[in-house]
C-alpha cells in the first residue's frame, strides 16, 4: 500500500493553515541539528583531556626510565665496553669513536624498562600498545621514545577509536668543570701483592686509574673540562718544580758533617748497612731480626761465610783552605792544602730480598765533625770526595732532588686549638713572602744529611750538639730513608698518553707519612691558595686519597721536617706522643682544612682496614676498603658515578 499525504482546499482560518504558518517548531529542529556537533566538541574535549593526562604521565615515566637507566649505565659500564683491557692507552683514546651506541646491555635496559613501567602501568587510563625504547647516543646521553594508544569515547562515533600519544626524553651525565686531585701512597709496600691478586698493588693502582680516567672522560659533557692532579707521597713529596723562586729560602741549615784534617792518630772501625733489595727501604723490625738470623751452620747472615769475596778500597781526602784578606793589600789570598788517607775492606751478603754490607775502614790523619751547616755548603759530591765544591742555595732547581722541607711550624700539644700563625705548614692557603723565611719552603739535600750519633749498626743516641768522631754515622739517603717520589702534578687536562706516561713514572719506596700527602693535595686543589689564579671559579673539587699502609714514622728518616730528633720542628724524643701519632693528628687536621675549601675528600684503604682517622676524614659514604684489585676498581667506579652529575636534557 502506497503511503501518501492528501491535498485539501484550505481556508485562512482552518487549523492546518494556522499550523503551517507557525514557526515555533524551528527551534527544536535547530537543536536537533546542533546536537551532533556539540557532542563531537564535548566528546573531543573529554577524550583529548584524557590524552593530555596520559601524555603528561607518559613523559614522567619516560624521564624516570632514562634517568634510572643512565644511572645504572653510569661511567663504569661505558668505560668497560670501550676496551677489553685498561692497559692500552690507544684503546682508551679511541673509546668515543669506536663504541657501538645503538644497543644497551640487558641489565641497563631492564632497569630503565622497570622504572618506566612503574610510573606508567600497563592499561593506565585504558591505554593500549604501551612501548618504551632507549638508545645510547654518541655523546653518551641516553635517549628514550615512549608511545601509547589512548581509547576514545564520543570521538569513536566519528571514526576516531584511539589517539596515539608519543613523547621523548634524554638523560646525560654532566661534568662541566671538575677538578680531581689524586693523592697516592707510593711507599715500599705498594710493591707487594694482595693475597687474591696476581699483580702488585702499584700495578693494580695504575690499571684502576687508567680505567677511572676513561670513565670520567666518557661522562664529560661537550665543552666541559676535567682537570687531573697527582701527589705521590711516602716519606716526602716532590713539589719543588711547582714552586716559584721567591717561595724558597735563600739559605738553610742542614744536619751534615765536614772533615777535620791533621789528626795524626789512626783509628779502625767496622760498620754494617742493611737494605731491602726489593724496595730499597729500611724496616727496623725486619732488619733487626734479619741481622740476627743464622744459616744451617750457625753463622749469622751478615758474617762472612766461606766463598764471600772481600773487596779492598782506599782513598785520599784533601781539604784546601783559602783565606781572602780584604786588605791591605786588597785581595790577598792564602791557600793551604792538607791531606788524610783511608783504607778499608768490605763484603756483602744477600739472603732472600735482604742484603747487608759490612765495611771495615781505617782512618789516618783526619776525623769527621758532625754539625749543623748553613748553605752555601759543600754539595753532596763533596761529602764523599771531600772536595770543597761550593754553591748558593738559590741553585736548588738543579742541585736539589725536588723534594722540600716544610716551612715554620711548632710542636702542637692541643690539636683542637692549632695556632695557624705558628703552624704555617698547616696553613693550607698561606702564600710565601719573599724575605720572610718562616713562610718559605726549603730544598732537600739528602746527600748532606747524617744522623748524629747513630752508627750503622743502629747503636748510639741522637746528639743535638756537634760531634767530632772517626765513626761513620747513618746517612738516611744511603739507608733508603730519604726517598723522594715522582714529581707531583698540578691540576690540568690530560690525554690518555700523558696519563700513561705519568703513571709509569711512579716508583714505590719509603715510609708512610700520611700528613704530607694530605697537606700538598689540599694546597694544589684549593681555590684560594698558592694557585688561586688557576683554581678559581665554579668547579667541582674532589680529593681522592689512597693508601695501603698505616702511618709509620721513623726517626732515622730524612723527612719534610728534616732529621726529626735533631731539628725538632714538630716532634722531639721528649714529646708526649710518638712521631707516628704526631703524623696522624696532623693528617686529620689537614683533612679538615681541605674540606673547609669546599673540597670533597674520598679515602680508599687498599689492602688494609681503614683507620678511625681515615673514616673521620672522609665521612659517611666517602671511604672505601678495597681488599684486592677488583674491589679497588669498584671503589673508583663508585666515585666516578658520584662525581658525574646526572641530569635531564630539554
Amino acid at each position: 500500500m502506497k503511503n501518501h499525504i492528501a491535498t485539501l482546499p484550505l481556508s485562512e482560518g482552518h487549523f492546518l493553515s494556522r499550523l503551517l504558518r507557525d514557526k515555533a517548531g524551528n527551534t527544536l529542529a535547530m537543536i536537533a541539528a546542533a546536537i551532533l556537533p556539540v557532542m563531537a566538541l564535548m566528546g573531543g574535549g573529554l577524550d583529548m583531556g584524557r590524552a593530555y593526562l596520559a601524555q603528561s604521565r607518559l613523559q614522567q615515566a619516560c624521564d624516570a626510565g632514562v634517568l634510572a637507566a643512565r644511572k645504572r649505565l653510569g661511567t663504569n659500564d661505558i668505560g668497560s665496553s670501550t676496551s677489553s683491557t685498561t692497559e692500552e692507552s690507544a684503546t682508551m683514546a679511541m673509546a668515543r669513536a669506536s663504541m657501538d651506541t645503538s644497543s644497551l646491555s640487558s641489565q641497563v635496559n631492564e632497569i630503565g624498562q622497570r622504572f618506566f613501567n612503574i610510573n606508567f602501568r600497563d592499561g593506565s587510563y585504558g591505554t593500549t600498545n604501551r612501548n618504551f625504547v632507549m638508545t645510547l647516543e654518541d655523546d653518551y646521553s641516553l635517549h628514550g621514545d615512549a608511545e601509547v594508544d589512548v581509547p576514545t569515547t564520543i570521538m569513536g562515533l566519528f571514526g576516531f577509536d584511539t589517539v596515539e600519544v608519543k613523547v621523548d626524553c634524554m638523560a646525560q651525565t654532566n661534568m662541566q668543570n671538575t677538578d680531581v686531585m689524586m693523592v697516592l701512597d707510593v711507599t715500599s709496600s705498594m710493591n707487594y701483592r694482595n693475597p687474591d691478586d696476581t699483580i702488585s698493588r702499584l700495578d693494580a693502582l695504575r690499571s684502576t686509574i687508567r680505567k677511572f680516567y676513561t670513565d670520567l672522560e666518557t661522562a664529560r659533557a661537550a665543552g666541559g673540562e676535567i682537570r687531573y692532579g697527582f701527589v705521590p707521597f711516602s716519606t716526602n713529596v716532590n713539589v719543588g718544580h711547582l714552586l716559584k723562586d721567591e717561595w724558597v729560602v735563600d739559605e738553610w741549615e742542614y744536619q751534615s758533617r765536614k772533615l777535620v784534617l791533621g789528626n795524626t792518630s789512626t783509628t779502625t772501625e767496622t760498620f754494617t748497612t742493611y737494605s731491602d733489595t726489593l724496595s730499597g727501604s729500611y724496616n727496623t723490625v725486619v732488619e733487626s731480626q734479619y741481622k740476627e738470623l743464622k744459616d744451617a751452620d750457625g753463622n749469622k747472615y751478615c758474617d762472612p761465610p766461606t766463598g764471600v769475596n772481600t773487596y779492598k778500597y782506599s782513598g785520599v781526602v784533601t781539604n784546601t783552605v783559602t783565606e781572602e784578606v780584604v786588605g791591605p793589600p786588597a785581595g790577598t789570598k792564602t791557600t793551604e792544602t792538607i791531606q788524610g788517607t783511608y783504607t778499608g775492606t768490605y763484603y756483602y751478603v744477600v739472603h732472600a730480598d735482604k742484603m747487608c754490607t759490612v765495611y771495615k775502614r781505617t782512618y789516618e790523619d783526619y776525623q769527621i765533625e758532625y754539625f749543623r751547616i748553613t748553605m752555601p755548603v759543600y754539595d753532596s759530591r763533596a761529602i764523599w770526595s771531600y772536595r770543597p765544591v761550593k754553591y748558593d742555595v738559590t741553585d736548588w732547581r738543579t742541585t736539589s732532588n725536588g723534594c722540600i722541607e716544610e716551612r715554620e711550624t711548632y710542636e702542637i700539644d692541643d690539636f683542637n686549638n692549632v695556632d695557624l700563625n705558628k703552624a704555617l705548614d698547616l696553613n693550607i692557603d698561606l702564600v710565601p713572602e719573599l724575605g720572610k723565611e718562616k713562610t718559605q719552603w726549603r730544598p732537600q739535600y739528602p746527600g748532606l744529611i747524617f744522623a748524629r750519633k747513630i752508627k750503622w749498626d743502629y747503636s748510639g743516641d741522637y746528639s743535638p750538639k756537634n760531634v767530632l768522631s772517626f765513626s761513620e754515622f747513618v746517612m738516611p739517603s744511603l739507608a733508603g730513608l730519604a726517598f723522594c717520589p715522582a714529581k707531583a702534578r698540578k691540576l690540568d687536562t690530560m690525554t690518555a698518553e700523558e696519563l700513561d706516561s705519568y703513571l709509569s713514572s711512579l716508583v714505590a719506596k719509603g715510609s708512610t707519612y700520611h700528613d704530607i700527602g694530605m697537606i700538598w693535595g689540599a694546597r694544589l686543589l684549593s681555590p684560594t691558595g698558592i694557585f688561586k689564579d688557576e683554581n678559581g671559579g665554579t668547579r667541582s673539587r674532589h680529593l681522592i686519597y689512597l693508601t695501603d699502609g698505616y702511618t709509620y714514622g721513623l726517626d732515622l728518616s730524612y723527612s719534610s721536617y728534616g732529621q726529626e730528633p735533631l731539628d725538632q720542628r714538630r716532634w722531639s724524643s721528649s714529646s708526649p706522643i710518638s712521631l707516628t701519632e704526631t703524623i696522624e693528628k696532623r693528617f686529620s687536621f689537614a683533612c679538615e682544612e681541605a674540606k673547609k675549601k669546599n673540597i670533597t675528600v674520598w679515602i680508599i684503604s687498599f689492602g688494609i682496614e681503614p683507620t678511625e682517622s681515615m673514616v673521620n676524614c672522609a665521612g659517611p659514604g666517602h671511604y672505601f676498603y678495597a681488599k684486592d684489585a677488583n674491589e679497588l676498581n669498584i671503589s673508583f667506579g663508585k666515585i666516578a658515578k658520584t662525581v658525574s652529575e646526572l641530569r635531564l636534557i630539554d
